[in-house]
């Protein structure tokens, strides 16, 4: 009996011995937007929604010029996975950003993105950012 017990903590402790080995995953973050219609856009990466919700706002307002009344957080994706910024201008005219996050891959985010965009009332609509699971950007349209 004492036997079988030895063995089965060494084979515990050998099993165990790689996993306390590897290094720590790195943190997961989300991405939160803020947007004010028709004249800003806010897009923050972060580890917390407050903080993250808050430096949206903050480059929503700085990017149109208006408030935090106007600069609504509208997005909060945990974890972020790969996302896209999407542009779109209905064919009466109005424009809208669409923000598509939590995709696991390019190529699932970019069926996404075709997904979304295909509506007899869209006069144009394409990603103009696209971001991987790190956060960098892989595509900038500007």
């Amino acid at each position: 009996m004492l036997r079988h017990s030895v063995f089965a903590a060494a084979t515990a402790a050998l099993l165990l011995t790689p996993v306390l080995a590897q290094d720590d995953p790195p943190p997961v973050a989300g991405v939160a937007v803020a947007q004010a219609p028709e004249a800003g856009l806010g897009l923050c990466f972060g580890l917390d929604l407050a903080g993250t919700a808050e430096c949206a706002q903050n480059e929503c307002m700085e990017q149109s010029g208006l408030g935090a009344e106007d600069c609504a957080v509208n997005l909060w994706c945990y974890p972020h996975g790969w996302v896209a910024q999407v542009a779109v201008l209905h064919t009466e005219g109005i424009h809208w950003t669409k923000v598509i996050c939590d995709e696991f891959d390019r190529e699932t985010l970019d069926r996404a993105v075709a997904l979304y965009c295909d509506s007899e009332y869209y006069a144009e609509c394409f990603a103009v950012r696209i971001w991987d699971r790190e956060g960098s950007v892989v595509l900038d349209y500007q």
